[in-house]
């Protein structure tokens, strides 16, 4: 998407809602990639669909002037922060405007929006990427390229999130050890639920009537799944 060439469009900041599907606006509008969003009234207002935004109306995209006026609006760790272009018709207010067209110009991913879950991860990023704008990840005190418009993901980002990956992925190992009433998938056979584990040997209950033991060395933590699965047929 290119923004018109004949206009200087406004800069300014707002925070979206984020999943697999893209960006929204806090109360649900989608952001289509590569397409401005136009403004629509929602007010019940005479005036013409093509309109917005009007002084004598609220209807317009909304953005602040600045971050500190996106925290005094109340909006600042509702989402994902950035910058947007705003053109056409733009209503100036005390602390932002309401425009005609807006388009995400950047936007500043902090590390605990980011899912821990590798294909939820990839999902969402990719539906990130196709806006084509530049997008920076906070981490350890810096920011980090993760997307660069008209170039796609950069390699510096790629590798910081590789990185974090592996490091939750070991966290996880090290840190979690099988305790009473933690679920385990018996292959081929249901769910137990554990009632006494040590380093040798599980016991658990199935269908709260059966009593399996399993040999400690046999149930492995699936990643993909998020859960403790026997590798073998349980005894």
């Amino acid at each position: 998407m290119k923004i018109p060439d004949l206009i200087s469009p406004i800069v300014g900041h707002r925070v979206w809602r984020w999943d697999a599907a893209g960006l929204r606006s806090l109360n649900g509008k989608p952001w289509t990639p590569r397409q401005p969003l136009a403004a629509k009234c929602g007010a019940g207002n005479a005036h013409d669909a093509d309109e917005p935004p009007r002084f004598d109306c609220t209807c317009g995209v909304y953005a602040a002037k600045n971050i500190e006026h996106l925290r005094q609006l109340g909006y600042e760790g509702r989402g994902v922060r950035g910058e947007v272009h705003l053109w056409g018709t733009v209503v100036e207010h005390e602390l932002g405007w309401r425009a005609q067209f807006a388009y995400p110009k950047s936007l500043i991913l902090p590390p605990h929006l980011i899912p821990s879950d590798t294909k939820e991860m990839e999902a969402r990023l990719g539906a990130l990427a196709a806006y084509d704008i530049d997008i920076i990840m906070l981490g350890g005190g810096r920011n980090i390229p993760l997307c660069r418009r008209g170039s796609g993901f950069d390699a510096a980002g790629l590798d910081y999130l590789i990185g974090k990956r592996t490091e939750y992925y070991a966290r996880r190992q090290r840190d979690r050890t099988l305790m009473k009433g933690d679920r385990v998938a018996v292959l081929g056979r249901g769910i137990a639920v554990v009632e006494h584990a040590d380093d040798t040997e599980v016991q658990a209950l199935m269908r709260n009537t059966i009593t399996v033991r399993i040999r400690r060395k046999d149930i492995g933590w699936n990643r993909q799944n998020m859960r403790w699965e026997v590798k073998v047929s349980a005894p």
